[in-house]
Parts: structure tokens; C-alpha cells; sequence
């Protein structure tokens, strides 16, 4: 209980920043029109950049993290899976809407991106910051891939237009591209380089609380707590068992922990609403994954770890 407690202390920087984006939106004449072009700043520049320079910036070996890359992909396809598998359950299937599942299904497993990267190099060092990195960079062509899906099937949109147009995938597939090849960013840019990253996790983590909204939960119940329990409870339970499963070391199993507890993207809610879904549904998820995460990180970290 003790060591939940200390885990609950040192979430709360990250989450005391969603407060602060959700008072300032709500209190303020910083009104969440304001906001949702800082998330545009945001997700189109200011965080691809940082992910881009994370990656880049430390050379990888790959064949080291082999396991934890492995694991990461696992957890992300087996939470995909359930995801998608939702209206096709014979108990619950008949009551999910398609078209809001559609809009929806990225929530039971994209993930808080700054986030991650605040909380392991806080818990695990520099070290724990690039494995934190090299997973993001694995797993985030994938998720955004898995998350356009279905909307662009179900809108009859096109799929590769929609997946070539992502900054997270291509600030990536760039990150990984450079590191490759052995080039790095020139030691002038660096500092700026650097202090975008840092502006990114603040803002970052303000727009996830500026986006904060509950009303429009009253729909979708079942779609609302399958979702929430994948993202919440079966994912941590399926790292577990993963970190078991590939053998992973203490330090690595620490990020994959904190990588299957993270609150979905704040992001989610743009992508929805950017390919006419029901971005405000989608915002209420949001919102109560935020506030799960409270729960889910401790209980990854001093329960299952």
C-alpha cells in the first residue's frame, strides 16, 4: 500500500498539469477554442519533434531491447484485438453502435504518449527514457495504423492517405531512418530541440485536461466500460504475464508496465473528430481514462511489478 502511495506521489506532476489544463480551459477566457489549437500545435509539430529527437539523439541497439520491443508489440496487437473484437461479442455486440466503435476503438489501446516518456525517464533514468522511446517508436506506426482502420473503413475514406498524413508515423519512421543511418541533429539545434520536447510534455498533458468533458458519456454505456476495461485492467494483466513470458529485466519490465497502464492519447478525440466522428464522445473517454489512470499506474507499478 505504501509503495502504491509513492507511485500515486510521483503521478502527480503529470496529472497536476491535466488539472491545470482543465481549470484554466473551464475558469478562464482560455476557452477550449483556444485549446484545441494549442493541440494542433501540439500533436502536428511541437510532439513529433520531440519524438523524432528522442529516438535520434542515442544510438538504438536493438538486438538489447529485442525482448521489450517484442513484449510492447505483443501487448499492443492483443489489446488491438480486443478492441476491435467488441461487436462481435454475443452478450455485449448488440449493444455497440458500429459507427461509434469505429470512432472509439483507438481508446482501448493508444496511450498518453508524453506522458510515457515524463514517467520513465522519471522512474528509470536516461536509459529508461530511450527504451521508453524505442518502444514508443515501434508501437506508434502500428496503434495510428490500427486507429484509422476502422474509421476510414467505415467511412469509405483512404486508408494510406490518412496513415501517410500522420505526424507521429512520420516523425517515426524519420526517427528511425536517421538513427539508422548514424546521422544526428547538429549540436546548435539541440537546444532548441530540447526545449521544444519540453514544451510539448507540458502542453501536451493541459490539452489532455482542457479536453476534459463527461457529458456526452450518457451514450454508449457498454461501448464506455468494455473500452475503459481493456485500457485499464486486461492490458496491465496481459503485460504481466508478458514480462514473465519474454523474461524481461527489472528495468524493462518497469517500462512495460508503465507503457500497458498509460491513459489513452488525448489525442484520440482529434483523430475522431478530424474524420467526422463523434469527437465529443470520444472527449469523455478521454477524460475518464485520464482519471482511471490514477488507479491503473499504481496498480501496475507496486501491485504487478
Amino acid at each position: 500500500m505504501l509503495e502504491a502511495v509513492n507511485y500515486a506521489q510521483l503521478l502527480f506532476p503529470d496529472f497536476s498539469l491535466i488539472l491545470c489544463g482543465y481549470l484554466v480551459c473551464r475558469y478562464t477566457a482560455l476557452n477550449r477554442e483556444v485549446w484545441q489549437k494549442v493541440d494542433s500545435l501540439v500533436y502536428f509539430f511541437l510532439f513529433p519533434v520531440l519524438l523524432f529527437h528522442s529516438i535520434v539523439k542515442s544510438p538504438l541497439d536493438l538486438n538489447a531491447a529485442s525482448n521489450l520491443i517484442g513484449a510492447g508489440v505483443s501487448m499492443g496487437l492483443i489489446a488491438i484485438a480486443l478492441s476491435y473484437s467488441l461487436p462481435y461479442l454475443p452478450v455485449i455486440g448488440r449493444y455497440i453502435d458500429r459507427k461509434d466503435h469505429a470512432g472509439a476503438v483507438q481508446v482501448g489501446f493508444r496511450f498518453q504518449s508524453y506522458m510515457a516518456l515524463t514517467l520513465s525517464e522519471r522512474l528509470a533514468g536516461p536509459e529508461g527514457l530511450l527504451l521508453m522511446s524505442v518502444l514508443i517508436g515501434m508501437c506508434v506506426p502500428i496503434f495510428n495504423i490500427a486507429a484509422v482502420w476502422p474509421m476510414a473503413r467505415h467511412a469509405k475514406s483512404n486508408f494510406w492517405r490518412e496513415v501517410v498524413r500522420n505526424p507521429l508515423i512520420l516523425a517515426t519512421a524519420c526517427g528511425l531512418l536517421f538513427n539508422g543511418l548514424g546521422l544526428h541533429i547538429p549540436i546548435f539545434l539541440e537546444p532548441s530541440v530540447s526545449r521544444i520536447g519540453a514544451a510539448s510534455l507540458a502542453l501536451g498533458l493541459m490539452t489532455a485536461g482542457a479536453g476534459m468533458q463527461l457529458s456526452s458519456l450518457r451514450q454508449g454505456k457498454v461501448l464506455t466500460t468494455a473500452l475503459l476495461s481493456i485500457r485499464h485492467c486486461a492490458v496491465p494483466l496481459v503485460a504481466f504475464v508478458l514480462v514473465q513470458a519474454f523474461h524481461l529485466s527489472p528495468q524493462h519490465a518497469t517500462i512495460l508496465l508503465i507503457f500497458s497502464a498509460l491513459p489513452t492519447a488525448s489525442s484520440c478525440y482529434v483523430l475522431a473528430a478530424r474524420m467526422g466522428y463523434n469527437g465529443s464522445y470520444v472527449a469523455g473517454l478521454v477524460t475518464l481514462s485520464t482519471a482511471l489512470g490514477m488507479l491503473s499506474l499504481p496498480f501496475a507499478l507496486a501491485v504487478l511489478r
